[in-house]
């Protein structure tokens, strides 16, 4: 039988925070922002001086493209070892405040700003109270900025390889992503990833002037980068892990040691209704 939709939230938000377990390694892997995302989140937004918060921000892959735009920042994240990590690289940003807890728990004390943004870290919010949330922490007319980075294997030989080694492992779904080629042009246009929030946020009728835009760009991970990322792999057992990360390294070492991808952000603007 399969999992319900609210237990397969609750193991989405499990996952979410796994990388925390390798803080160090996840910062040191796993691929950053490009600026322009954040350039065109800041001038939808227009937040002046009125500061912005962040939800999920983990280590500040995001984080640190708003701080050296000079935006007064809130950051929120659920891990305390991320959140560590996170503190060590925002440092030098006086205007950058991170507090540890997850964006349910987290005490707002009345504080208000006009701009939210979530950075590859929706999905992992409870769907039932997200909306409210961002609502109530937002001025009236504020902006919510969601985005990731979906990639796509660029060498169509590369694609199948590593699938065949999860099926031998009894590893489903799709965590080495698509063929970039299979992509659409649209913003939101990919497979095997949490569900793009337009129509969410449509459907609410708390929110105004939706528009979705896309960024692209090309990138190679050598072996240990590229497993290092892999948020799948850490939640199944040591041995049962060691023996995937292994057959999967082998898979790329035979392939010049690494993997070609094509990187998407994909972002979604919106503003809460006046």
């Amino acid at each position: 039988m399969g999992m319900g939709k609210d237990e397969e939230a609750r193991v989405d938000r499990a996952r979410g925070r796994v990388f925390g377990e390798v803080a160090e390694l996840y910062e040191a892997s796993r691929p950053g922002y490009a600026d322009a995302p954040a350039a065109r989140v800041l001038e939808y937004a227009e937040p002046g001086e009125r500061p912005a918060l962040e939800v999920g921000a983990g280590t500040g892959k995001a984080t640190v493209a708003f701080a050296e735009a000079g935006t007064s920042l809130v950051c929120v994240e659920p891990d305390p070892r991320m959140a560590e990590v996170l503190r060590r690289n925002t440092a030098a940003f006086p205007r950058v405040r991170v507090e540890a807890a997850g964006f349910e728990e987290w005490r707002r004390d009345g504080r208000r700003f006009g701009l939210l943004y979530a950075a590859t870290s929706w999905h992992w919010l409870d769907p039932g109270r997200r909306r409210d949330l961002v609502r109530e922490a937002l001025d009236p007319g504020g902006a919510l900025a969601l985005f990731w980075n979906p990639h796509g294997v660029r060498d169509e030989r590369l694609h199948g390889a590593p699938a065949e080694v999860d099926a031998r492992h009894g590893i489903t779904g799709t965590p080495h992503g698509v063929l970039a080629s299979s992509y659409g042009r649209a913003a939101g246009d990919w497979a095997g990833a949490p569900g793009w929030p337009a129509a969410e946020l449509r459907a609410d009728g708390g929110f105004t002037d939706l528009r979705e835009v896309r960024f692209r760009e090309d990138r190679h991970y050598g072996t240990d980068r590229y497993l290092a990322s892999l948020s799948r792999y850490r939640v199944l057992a040591p041995d049962h892990r060691e023996r995937v990360l292994a057959d999967t390294a082998g898979v790329l070492d035979a392939h010049g040691g690494g993997i070609a991808m094509e990187h998407f952000s994909d972002l979604l603007l919106a503003r809460t209704a006046r």
